[in-house]
């Protein structure tokens, strides 16, 4: 007779995606803050960002309409045209976000960093010095540009952002309200951890769908505001430049964008990734 022989099943393998974990809350207020080089160079990071963007772009605006200028030797289908300058915001918002991510955030626009900061991903300090120092950038960019570019600049409008003729501020505000919702839903969903942990065989590099986002909403809203999306971008330029059309607009390029990013700051923390229910959960649990 043969003994019956028991034989374990062996398990089945497991196949799970990298392990998740929502990460903590930024505190409202971290003095602690204040006492780390990590911090100041965060600052002077996002500084140095926008001062070379609104540089960049500001310039290329100036270049456009110079080189496009019948009056003045130019021809009508000359320079960059709007595409050429959709890309160089939306290429320079790439590069420098590329460089800076590790260090600052890669915020470079003060809704961006309202919309993280309502989402609890930076603290107020961070959140106000970070503004504080995008505005203060963007101011030298213009600045700058304004140096090299003296003949030309208040000729061709300092690359400030105006309400175009025919546009009431209504839809100017619009415009504004949703092409920030666009880009900012766009960085909350490019950083978003989760994704990288659900989809990690999916490399995602944040700053192309950033930048592209940012190319798409300029093709689309140039002819309407001359695309804020940045109140310090909007801010510099009016300061630089300081027309009386320049400032009365300005509202529309803080009010907008700050309704923008508030918008899908709520959209992607409480629709999408349904935190209200998740903490409606925990209470119950707790309870």
């Amino acid at each position: 007779m043969t003994k019956d022989v028991e034989y374990a099943a062996e398990p089945a393998p497991e196949f799970s995606a990298k392990d998740y974990h929502d990460p903590p809350p930024a505190p409202l207020v971290d003095f602690e803050e204040l006492t780390k080089w990590s911090f100041y160079r965060a600052v002077i990071a996002e500084f140095i960002a926008t001062l070379l963007f609104l540089y960049v772009t500001v310039l290329t605006v100036i270049g456009y309409k110079h080189q496009s200028d019948t009056t003045d030797g130019g021809d009508d289908c000359g320079g960059v045209g709007i595409l050429g300058i959709a890309w160089a915001f939306g290429g320079m918002i790439f590069i420098l976000v590329y460089c800076t991510a590790g260090i600052s955030g890669g915020h470079i626009n003060p809704a961006v960093t309202f919309g993280l900061f309502l989402a609890r991903k930076v603290s107020l300090i961070r959140a106000v010095m970070y503004m504080v120092a995008q505005s203060l950038g963007a101011i030298c960019g213009v600045g700058l540009v304004k140096a090299f570019q003296k003949s030309y600049y208040n000729k061709y409008g300092g690359g400030a952002n105006e309400l175009a003729d025919g546009y009431n501020k209504g839809v100017g505000l619009g415009a504004e309200i949703i092409g920030t919702f666009v880009l900012v839903y766009t960085v909350f969903s490019a950083t978003d951890p989760k994704r990288s942990a659900r989809d990690s065989h999916v490399p995602v590099l944040a700053p192309l769908p950033i930048g592209f986002a940012v190319f798409m909403v300029h093709l689309a809203t140039i002819p309407i505001t001359g695309t804020g999306i940045n109140p310090a971008r909007s801010f510099g330029a009016a300061v630089i430049y300081n027309q009386e059309k320049a400032w009365d607009d300005q509202w529309i390029f803080w009010v907008g964008p700050f309704i923008g990013a508030a918008i899908a700051a709520f959209y992607h923390q409480f629709i999408l990734r349904a935190a209200a229910i998740k903490a409606l959960g925990s209470f119950r649990s707790n309870a």
